[in-house]
């Protein structure tokens, strides 16, 4: 309809322009592109006592506010719950988010879990084999490994490859354990590593090649942001 002008001149039908260098006018109005936002990922330690959502109405602490550098707004993939700690990732890439938290992807995760008393062969048993942990929810067969036992406390590994809410405290619940303190230790095979309570840091290339490689989508590695051992950790 001759609305539109590229570089002073009437823009026409299949026309191509460059947003970095052409100015594009409508009804001799100048049109701003939006500037392309950059896909961010990182991985935190995140501490007891705060809360994975990105709001709460009742005064809790938010993981958010532990971002104290991060330029766009970025979002706790999956969950956490209050009491618990350890690894958590964070993105603002959704589709990469979603892929990550299907069940259908089966993403391998490690918990570290310490209950204040030993445990019997037969809890492990009932443990690693599925359990129903409310009425016809029955868990997925898992890992269990005891890694330090004693009369008064035992640190169990879990290796699960599904998330359902609290599930692991409700595992526990059924077969008479208390969980004292719950850390995952590992997701899609990206370690916790040297993280401290509060810390973050980049994704470092190789483990955005290790998380795409586990949810079927390549190598990735053109999406991890600098780093390594020793991250480059933030707090």
């Amino acid at each position: 309809d001759g609305r539109g002008a590229v570089n002073g001149r009437r823009a026409v039908l299949g026309q191509k322009m460059d947003p970095a260098k052409d100015v594009l006018h409508i009804d001799g109005q100048r049109v701003y592109l939006q500037k392309k936002v950059d896909k961010l990922y990182y991985v935190m330690y995140k501490p007891r006592g705060y809360v994975t959502s990105m709001e709460d109405a009742h005064g809790k602490k938010l993981v958010t506010e532990l971002l104290t550098d991060i330029p766009q707004r970025v979002y706790p993939v999956g969950r956490l719950d209050k009491n618990s700690e350890g690894l958590l990732i964070l993105t603002n890439d959704g589709a990469f988010a979603n892929d990550i938290m299907h069940p259908r992807k089966h993403i391998q995760k490690v918990y570290r879990v310490t209950v204040p008393c030993a445990v019997s062969e037969e809890q492990l048993e009932k443990l690693m084999s599925g359990i129903e942990i409310e009425p016809k929810v029955i868990t997925q067969p898992c890992t269990v490994t005891p890694i330090f036992e004693s009369a008064e406390r035992t640190v169990l590994e879990f290796i699960i490859k599904e998330g359902k809410n609290r599930q692991i405290r409700r595992m526990c619940e059924a077969v008479g354990l208390e969980v004292k303190r719950l850390r995952r230790v590992s997701e899609g095979g990206v370690k916790l590593g040297m993280l401290k309570p509060g810390e973050y840091a980049d994704l470092t290339k190789e483990e955005m090649r290790t998380l795409r490689s586990a949810i079927g989508k390549g190598d990735g590695a053109e999406n991890g942001r600098k780093g390594g051992y020793g991250r480059n950790k933030k707090r």
